[in-house]
C-alpha cells in the first residue's frame, strides 16, 4: 500500500509525529489500540473519521520503517 498520501508529518502537529491525513491521530495511537486488542472495526467505530485504508496505511508505514531498520553491533 502507498501510504504517502495518508501518513503526514507536520512539525507543529503532535510534535511532528506521523499522523493520519493531517488529523491529530498518530500512527502510534492506532498501533497502540491494535496492540491492546482492539479490532479494526472497534477502532473505526470509536474514530469515525478514520477509514480501513488509514489503519492499513499505518501498518504499511511501520512495516516499511522496520524493513529499513539496521542494527549495528560494536
Amino acid at each position: 500500500m502507498d501510504y504517502s498520501q495518508i501518513i503526514t508529518l507536520e512539525p507543529g502537529k503532535r510534535s511532528g509525529k506521523p499522523c493520519i491525513r493531517g488529523l491529530r491521530i498518530t500512527v502510534y495511537d492506532v498501533l497502540s489500540y491494535l496492540a491492546a486488542g482492539m479490532s479494526i472495526d472497534d477502532i473505526l467505530s470509536d474514530f469515525p473519521s478514520l477509514t480501513r485504508d488509514d489503519i492499513l496505511a499505518c501498518l504499511s508505514y511501520v512495516a516499511d520503517r522496520e524493513r529499513h531498520t539496521v542494527v549495528l553491533r560494536p
